[in-house]
């Protein structure tokens, strides 16, 4: 194994390695003298700091230790003070590393050493790059040896190594600084493709009427977080979104069940487009008619843009990854999580589960504006909802989140989905009926737009969402669809799939 030493960094809790000679006596990627030229140009031109703060993110940076001390010294500094060859000194002096650095004499040999500042961005760009390398290299000696190492579980090992790569990657992301009249031009595009289409809906269209009226579809870069209580139907209610937007729209998505295996997932979609019951799609059990009605409509899914991966226990780097290649192959227009709190961040460290959550959520962000589309992912709520009282003491609020405050702080929307009949049906309480069969779909977060409460129908048989006023015969044939390439037609419903049968397990 390559030499070691370890220290560790203001910025973060965690031990960062600095690489050195390996076996074969190769020096790792270094630049010393671009350091040195570096740090005298900051001492020297007032601006200089300023302009490679985004390209120089920490100390680790750079390779030789005391030129570590000085940059930390700097960032010190340029909280609150200028900086120049003198206030390093002073500030050197108090964090008792003067002596460490080479003295006064070294620091002002730093700016002797720079001939000038003109190529400064250029020359912390080589650091930065020669400080992702030496990263890249640890992070292979690491994985290297613990491969060796059969003790090591290899499933373990490769979701730290994918960690440790998606954290380098982070490091190396940035984004310029641009004049406002090309985002101009990309958002004035926007707008004019939206006016194009038929629906007049700028983002991807879920099917619900009213929601969409609202939202103008889930935006690209959104986060949104669909958050309930067990067994109002989360579930369903993505999974109709799900098949509105790929068989009616014609949109790719993707579906990351954390909870449910794929055939479960499937078989919800057939009870919503086939209109049969789920305990006879479980069993079998079906008449003639069902069986014809199933051979039918069942058509309208297997050639649809939807694409399942039900990997227990997923992470967020895992999730980037998969959705990453999903983008690139199948061009996914929206990602779907179910359900957020069974993801995990393995391969870090964290001081609570609500630490985790909140990294979860930040990354889930970042990846919807990596990737530019939407992500929905499901939430559960705390069980501070069924302690509260009263009809209006059921509705979900922002603060019932389960697990961490970053989610609603991270999220571009929230939205709620309650059922008062699900508390009061069988209750003593005074409720208002015409609920009964019905959902709340409660925006309660609307980062750029309104916020409001929708209803929908929901039809437990079939465990799918419906607008109101939609057809929900199964067998009245009036409001039907021409969809299929052989000419047959369905009738385009809205999913409803998380229903609250007691015995049912699908249903949770």
């Amino acid at each position: 194994m390559p030499p070691v030493n370890k220290r560790t960094t203001n910025n973060r809790k965690q031990q960062t390695i600095v690489v050195g000679p390996n076996e074969a006596g190769k020096l790792p990627p270094q630049a010393i003298e671009l350091e040195e030229s570096v740090l005298g140009a900051i001492m020297l031109e007032k601006d200089a700091y300023g302009s490679i703060t985004d390209i120089i993110k920490s100390p680790e940076c750079f390779y030789k230790v005391a030129h570590v001390k000085i940059f930390e010294a700097m960032q010190q500094l340029a909280q609150h003070d200028n900086i120049d060859m003198l206030s390093v000194i002073e500030q050197l002096k108090k964090n008792g590393t003067l002596e460490e650095v080479g003295g006064p004499l070294y620091i002002s040999q730093l700016t002797s050493k720079v001939a000038s500042t003109a190529h400064l961005v250029y020359h912390a760009q080589i650091i930065a790059q020669k400080a992702l390398a030496r990263d890249l290299i640890r992070m292979a000696a690491t994985i290297e040896s613990k491969a060796y190492d059969e003790t090591q579980d290899v499933e373990d090992l490769m979701m730290e190594a994918e960690t440790e790569i998606f954290d380098i990657s982070q490091k190396s992301q940035k984004r310029e600084i641009v004049q406002i009249r090309p985002v101009i031009d990309e958002a004035f595009a926007r707008i004019k493709k939206a006016s194009e289409n038929e629906n007049k809906m700028s983002g991807v269209p879920t099917g619900f009427t009213e929601l969409d009226k609202i939202t103008s579809g889930w935006q690209n870069s959104d986060l949104i977080i669909i958050a309930a209580r067990p067994a109002m139907g989360k579930t369903a209610f993505v999974l109709s979104m799900a098949k509105n937007m790929a068989v009616d729209y014609g949109r790719p998505v993707a579906i990351f069940s954390l909870e449910m295996s794929n055939v479960q997932l499937v078989n919800r979609l057939m009870m919503n487009v086939c209109e049969i019951d789920g305990a006879k799609i479980r069993s079998g059990v079906l008449s003639s008619e069902e069986w014809r009605q199933l051979e039918d409509r069942i058509s309208i899914l297997i050639d649809a843009p939807i694409y399942v991966d039900d990997t227990p226990s997923l992470s967020v780097f895992e999730l980037r990854s998969k959705a990453m290649k999903l983008k690139q192959e199948k061009n996914i227009s929206c990602i779907i999580i179910d359900y957020l709190q069974l993801m995990n961040a393995s391969g870090m460290n964290f001081g609570s589960r609500e630490q985790e959550v909140s990294i979860i959520s930040r990354n889930l962000k970042a990846l919807a504006k990596e990737l530019d589309i939407p992500v929905i992912a499901l939430s559960q709520l705390n069980r501070s909802v069924t302690g509260r009282s009263g009809v209006d003491g059921k509705r979900p609020q922002l603060s019932d989140l389960r697990e961490s405050g970053a989610i609603e702080q991270d999220a571009d929307m929230v939205c709620f989905i309650h059922r008062p009949e699900y508390y009061f049906k069988n209750s003593t309480e005074t409720w208002d009926t015409s609920m009964e069969g019905k959902a709340e779909i409660i925006v309660a977060k609307h980062r750029n737009g309104a916020t409001d409460t929708i209803k929908l129908c929901f039809e437990q048989r079939y465990a799918r969402f419906l607008n109101e006023g939609e057809n929900t015969n199964p067998f009245d044939h009036s409001d039907i669809s021409p969809r299929l390439d052989n000419g047959q037609q369905y009738q385009t419903l809205q999913s409803k799939i998380n229903n609250d049968i007691p015995d049912d397990p699908l249903m949770g």
